[in-house]
């Protein structure tokens, strides 16, 4: 049987008031014996407060969440990192949430690196459509599956910011760096320091606009430098994890004319192309330098040091908290927008050399 603030009040023959004023820590117009008396009757009946209840009536509860595609991924826990100092000097809580879902048998034979995919629309749909504003204020979800066609407003429950590829032009405030301009600078890197033959790994039709945007910019370069894009060097990243760009790498290396260097499309595929590398007993970055994305603490102490493209986390992390704060709380009002962040080129050993040769090329 469910106890409430009346059976309480009926009990010890007070007011509902007096009986709330307790409950809540109110005790400036409550008498210690009668203060005593309904905290006796309060654990003698074992009332349980309705928490969703008293939040509903804040309004506001103080808590955001941060929805993400793989927490197996570095790059997305190190932002969510970021996220939860940002949310916390704003008096805010911060919590995670994860959108992987199981993934779409593969064929017979196929290696199965994990039973979950990133990106699961039924996950994605539910962050949107199933916010409780009595426990979470606002979102901010990087999607892999959504479409516009699964965006209707009268079914958001909830502010919502979106960060990362996809879903360009919804109704949302949008934070995300220019991918194709990253890719761009990043060819154009292998490029200066004389490398021709410049493979992929990650340029696939996948959920996120991420690989097909990172691939206009490559392309883009190598056409400027006079050099035709070879669609034999443009090979699938898989689920974009380490063991993806090892077997991608693996096969590069296999081919009758192996490429002079890669550009990985994000920093855990790059590891995986670097261990390959090493194993076959091949010199990087002199027989093949490597570049990734994502700028990962990892690739700092990778063998040799990773070269990638660093999107400004700290950047994107306080403009995606602080918009999606704003609102909440009525202070943001402007037409949502989309939000160019700014990124650099970290340049290490795996595309100079020499620790002197390091450099960072800022957009």
């Amino acid at each position: 049987m469910t106890v409430h603030l009346k059976d309480i009040a009926a009990y010890t023959g007070v007011s509902i008031k007096t009986v709330s004023n307790v409950i809540n820590g109110n005790y400036a117009r409550v008498g210690p014996e009668t203060r005593a008396m309904v905290l006796a009757a309060i654990e003698k009946l074992n009332y349980q407060p309705n928490i969703a209840a008293r939040q509903l009536r804040k309004a506001r509860v103080g808590v955001l969440a941060y929805a993400i595609p793989d927490i197996r991924n570095p790059y997305f826990t190190e932002i969510g990192d970021i996220m939860t100092r940002v949310a916390e000097e704003h008096k805010y809580t911060l919590l995670l949430d994860y959108t992987y879902g199981p993934r779409d048998p593969e064929p017979e034979g196929k290696i199965r690196y994990s039973d979950y995919a990133y990106g699961s629309l039924e996950k994605e749909l539910s962050v949107i459509k199933g916010l409780r504003p009595h426990l979470i204020d606002g979102v901010i979800l990087d999607p892999q599956a959504l479409t516009m066609d699964d965006i209707k407003m009268e079914e958001v429950k909830g502010p919502l910011v979106l960060v990362g590829e996809r879903l360009f032009g919804a109704p949302f405030d949008h934070v995300l760096i220019d991918n194709v301009q990253a890719a761009y600078q990043a060819t154009r890197h292998l490029l200066e320091i004389g490398k021709r033959r410049i493979a992929v790994i990650g340029s696939q039709e996948t959920q996120s606009q991420a690989p097909s945007l990172r691939t206009q910019g490559y392309s883009r370069a190598l056409r400027e430098a006079g050099i035709e894009v070879d669609e034999g060097l443009l090979i699938s990243g898989g689920y974009w994890h380490r063991s993806d760009g090892a077997n991608a790498m693996r096969y590069l290396l296999s081919l009758e004319n192996p490429p002079d260097a890669v550009f990985c499309f994000n920093d855990l595929m790059a590891m995986g192309a670097l261990s390959t590398i090493n194993a076959a007993g091949l010199s990087i970055p002199e027989d093949i330098a490597v570049i990734g994305f994502d700028n990962i603490e990892e690739g700092q102490y990778a063998y040799p040091p990773l070269s990638t493209v660093s999107p400004d986390k700290e950047e994107i992390s306080r403009l995606a908290v602080t918009s999606l704060i704003g609102r909440i709380q009525g202070t943001r009002t402007e037409t949502p927008e989309r939000i160019l962040v700014p990124f650099e080129l970290c340049i290490r050993a795996s595309t100079v050399g020499s620790p002197a040769n390091i450099q960072i090329h800022n957009s």
